[in-house]
């Protein structure tokens, strides 16, 4: 099987995108995709794989691969896919392209795209619990906000926190989304602002909570013989990996453990033969501080119980031991839904490259992106090296 290289990449801002529709947003993230590698043109795009949570409860639209195919020009004779993982989507959609360029594929497109903020409050909530249980949970009403909050008043409860302790998450989401021009919310936040701000489901509070919002990336996906005659940095995909976990949060054993991310993580550092200790910068789902948190125990980069400690003493800042949501994550950069997967791995590649200007983390070689479909039922991890 050949290496896997990033070639191009592209993205829109994140934002309410009112007056462009889901394929102004498309072709802007692909044209910055292509155009970012001079040497590759559209016709040798081999396949498209596209991530998307929504396109059929909000868009109105099925057969979303060939419908962007055909608005981006591309061949007819290609084969195109849509993925659907919830939240995962567009990490799914990567997870595709990196199998099909493993076994020969030279050149794939793969985009992660979601346009919500046109769509009724009540419908993008309906939308979004359909991640969960559809019987068992959906239909009593429980959003994915008051699943994690439930999680979150269980690890208050074992582990003796308050909820100000998860207030370094979306501080330093916002101190860094501060500095990102594509972030939704661009203004840092302190731990005055965040005790005071209003509940949405307690024990998360607004100030701890991401926002969906529309936005559109695209990576271009080579194997290793087209990726050596490009210029510039290389960035290897060394290692991907999916890994599922049941859907009904109450099925499982220890809901404060998501096995799935700890799985995908460690299949695909064990690909990439590297170890957790390896990693330079990390990519999370972290719509909440308690997401974050469970995510970098499942991991292992800290016992269970002593993140927000952590986090705390800076941990998770740039200059910290993991550094997280370097361009904002969900919180301050904006939640892309089934797009998460794509922007966090471009976020990963700037980090890799040395361009993330004032929250470059230090020496950054190894990067490690995670996303997850609802409450980590689905868990999709690449991990990704510079290698010049």
């Amino acid at each position: 099987m050949t290496n896997v290289y990033i070639a191009g990449m592209g993205a829109t801002a994140v934002g309410e995108h009112y007056r462009r529709s889901l394929a102004d947003l498309v072709s802007e993230a692909a044209r910055a995709a292509l155009s970012s590698t001079p040497g590759i043109a559209p016709h040798q795009i081999g396949a498209l794989y596209v991530g998307s949570a929504y396109s059929e409860e909000l868009y109105g639209q099925s057969q979303l691969g060939a419908y962007l195919a055909g608005v981006l020009g591309l061949s007819t004779s290609i084969p195109t896919l849509r993925v659907e993982a919830a939240g995962a989507s567009g990490g799914l959609a990567l997870y595709q392209a990196v199998q099909a360029v493993q076994h020969g594929l030279p050149l794939a497109l793969v985009i992660g795209v979601e346009k919500v903020t046109d769509q009724l409050e009540d419908d993008i909530e309906a939308a979004q619990a359909m991640a969960s249980d559809g019987n068992e949970e959906a239909l009593h009403g429980i959003t994915l906000t008051a699943q994690w909050a439930m999680l979150m008043r269980r690890y208050m409860y074992e582990y003796g926190y308050s909820a100000e302790a998860f207030a370094p998450f979306p501080i330093n989401a916002h101190a860094n989304g501060a500095k990102n021009p594509l972030a939704l919310y661009r203004f840092p936040i302190d731990a005055n602002k965040y005790r005071k701000a209003a509940m949405v489901a307690s024990p998360i509070n607004l100030l701890d909570c991401s926002t969906l919002a529309d936005g559109a990336a695209a990576l271009l996906i080579a194997g290793e013989h087209l990726a050596r005659e490009l210029t510039g940095p290389r960035i290897r995909i060394a290692g991907s990996a999916v890994a599922t976990d049941t859907v009904a949060l109450h099925r499982r054993r220890n809901p404060l453990e998501l096995t799935a991310a700890r799985a995908s993580a460690h299949i695909a550092l064990g690909r990439a033969h590297l170890g957790v200790g390896d990693v330079h910068v990390w990519e999370l789902t972290d719509p909440h501080g308690i997401a974050a948190t469970l995510a970098l125990e499942a991991i292992g980069c800290y016992e269970p119980g002593t993140t927000p400690r952590h986090a705390a003493e800076g941990a998770i800042t740039p200059t910290g031991k993991t550094p997280i949501a370097t361009a904002g994550g969900y919180k301050a950069r904006g939640d892309v839904g089934g797009a998460n997967g794509i922007y966090q791995v471009i976020e990963l590649a700037h980090q890799l490259c040395g361009t993330a200007g004032a929250t470059q983390v230090a020496d950054a070689r190894i990067g490690l992106a995670q996303t997850l479909g609802g409450i980590g039922a689905t868990a999709v991890t690449h991990v990704l090296i510079r290698e010049s």
